[in-house]
C-alpha cells in the first residue's frame, strides 16, 4: 500500500481543527502548514501529531502547494479545517491507495449551511480533486478557487470517489457575507456594470430555480441571494 500524507493550510482553525485531524488520523504522516495563527491552532496540531510548519500567506492554490511539496509521501490527502473525512470515504481511500487505478480522484462534498446539509443549489456533489500523486499533479497559483492540474503539462488519470466528505461550509449568513466578501475581492474581474448588473440575476435563477434551490426552503433562497451578490461584487470592484 502507498503511505499517505494528510496536509491542511490553517490560520486561526483551532475550533475546527480537532475533528479534522481526528478524521483523517488513518494517514501515516499530517502535515499542518500555518500562515500565521494567533490562536491556539499551532499546540492543536501538534497535540494531534501532526507536523507544524510555518509560511507567510502566498494565496490558496501556491499555498496547498507550498504544503503538499512539504508533504513526506507522494500521495496526499488535502484536507480543509472545515472539511471532515467520512468512515466510507476513510475506506475508500485506503481501497484506492493498495491498488491506485488513477493518479488523482475526484472526492465530492456534502456542503453543511446554516446547520442542515444542503444538495440542492448546485451544491452536492462538489466534486475537487483531493487525493493525488504529487508526481503527477500538483496545484495551479490561482489565489482563489484553486485548482489540481496535471504535473508539467503532462497528462494524468483523474477517477471519481463515491463517498463524499462533510464540508462545515457557513453556520451563518454573517459569516457567509464575510468570506464571500473576502473571495470577491480575491477573485477580481475586469468591471463590467453590464455583467455586474445581469450576472447576479443569472445566478440566482440558474441556483434557486435550475438547481431546486426552491426545495431547501429559506436555506436555498439565503445560498441563491448571497452567490448573486458574490456575483456583482466580483465584477463591480
Amino acid at each position: 500500500m502507498h503511505k499517505l500524507s494528510l496536509v491542511l493550510i490553517t490560520r486561526d482553525a483551532a475550533h475546527l481543527l480537532p475533528d479534522a485531524l481526528k478524521s483523517g488520523a488513518f494517514a501515516d504522516e499530517t502535515l499542518v502548514l500555518d500562515s500565521g495563527s494567533a490562536d491556539q491552532t499551532l499546540g492543536v496540531a501538534k497535540a494531534h501529531g501532526a507536523r507544524v510548519e510555518r509560511h507567510e500567506w502566498l494565496g490558496f492554490g501556491a499555498q496547498k502547494h507550498k504544503a503538499v511539496s512539504l508533504a513526506a509521501h507522494d500521495w496526499v490527502f488535502v484536507l480543509d479545517a472545515d472539511e471532515r473525512i467520512t468512515s466510507a470515504l476513510r475506506d475508500e481511500i485506503l481501497d484506492a491507495l493498495r491498488h491506485p487505478a488513477a493518479d488523482a480522484y475526484l472526492v465530492p462534498r456534502l456542503n453543511e449551511f446554516f446547520g442542515k446539509v444542503v444538495k440542492t443549489c448546485g451544491m452536492y456533489p462538489d466534486y475537487s480533486i483531493r487525493l493525488f500523486n504529487r508526481k503527477r499533479a500538483q496545484f495551479d497559483d490561482a489565489p482563489v478557487h484553486e485548482r489540481v492540474r496535471a504535473a508539467g503539462g503532462e497528462r494524468f488519470r483523474v477517477a471519481k470517489m463515491q463517498n463524499p466528505m462533510i464540508h462545515l461550509a457557513y453556520d451563518s449568513v454573517e459569516q457567509f457575507i464575510t468570506k464571500q466578501n473576502r473571495y470577491a475581492g480575491l477573485s477580481r474581474k475586469n468591471p463590467s456594470v453590464f455583467k455586474a448588473l445581469f450576472s447576479p440575476l443569472w445566478t440566482f435563477l440558474k441556483l434557486y430555480i435550475l438547481k431546486r434551490g426552491f426545495a431547501d426552503g429559506w436555506r436555498g433562497f439565503v445560498i441563491s441571494k448571497l452567490y448573486a451578490q458574490y456575483t456583482f461584487w466580483k465584477y463591480i470592484r
